[in-house]
């Protein structure tokens, strides 16, 4: 599924007195099957007002946002988030959870049962099929709500900072994890971050934003993510003369973008 971005832009209206604030401006972005679209930039930069717009929770003040060719004109199965706090439903258990979506759908318990189980399997939660997901480590449940966005069967699936609350270790795990799941499942996906290495290792493509009102500054093609899908290590690849040295001139872009901001 090919997502288009045609000269989007937002603004909020004026609330208790205060100008509207400007958050994207002339937004243009394409996203083909099977890309890995990583959007990183200081905070305000309008990151998730660009994912709430191509989940369909907002609609641009002008311009266009088209899947394989049709406008966007709000949520679909199509779409699933994955946001920086997993919002679980805490009564439910582990393959409850998971299984959430296809019953809004409609599907039968024995069917939405079935594609939970092969979703837990592949995010490594076979045996916790019946916990209750309170009882989970912050890993656990932030791979839970990876696995309930997946059994809709989404042509793209969109991360807000998925990794954001994270311990160091188990960010990095999670990440190879992402990143195994995508080239296993091919589909396209959406992420937004903080952090340079993440969006560097990840990526397929980076896009940097500039502070508000968003716009895009500066788009990278990227090889790491592919070369750690074809048996590279994590380490070494972060360690590469080639990555230090792209991680060096995409910080120093987002530096000066804040300081010409500031």
């Amino acid at each position: 599924m090919a997502l288009q971005i045609r000269q989007a832009s937002v603004e909020f209206p004026a609330v208790d007195g205060r100008a509207p604030v400007e958050a994207l401006r002339k937004i243009e972005l394409s996203i083909e099957p099977g890309d890995f679209t990583v959007a990183l930039g200081a905070s305000g930069c309008g990151k998730s007002t660009l994912l709430n717009l191509i989940a369909g929770f907002l609609s641009p003040s002008s311009g266009a946002i088209l899947l394989d060719g049709a406008p966007v004109n709000g949520p679909g199965a199509d779409r699933s988030v994955v946001f920086q706090k997993h919002a679980l439903l805490p009564w439910l258990n582990v393959r409850d959870n998971v299984a959430f979506g296809l019953k809004l759908q409609g599907s039968s318990k024995a069917e939405r049962y079935a594609v939970a189980e092969k979703f837990i399997a592949l995010l490594g939660l076979s045996g916790f099929e019946t916990s209750p997901v309170y009882s989970l480590s912050g890993g656990m449940q932030q791979r839970v709500g990876i696995a309930r966005a997946l059994t809709c069967d989404p042509k793209l699936l969109l991360m807000d900072e998925p990794l954001g609350a994270l311990d160091a270790l188990t960010r990095e795990r999670a990440q190879e994890l992402i990143l195994k799941i995508w080239s296993e499942t091919e589909k396209s996906v959406f992420f937004i971050t903080h952090s340079v290495e993440e969006a560097l290792f990840m990526g397929t493509k980076l896009v940097v934003m500039s502070p508000r009102p968003g716009r895009i500054a500066h788009m990278f093609d990227l090889p790491f993510s592919r070369r750690f899908c074809d048996g590279q290590s994590a380490r070494s690849i972060k360690a590469s003369g080639d990555f230090i040295a792209l991680r060096e001139k995409v910080l120093a872009i987002i530096f000066a973008d804040e300081e010409e901001a500031a």
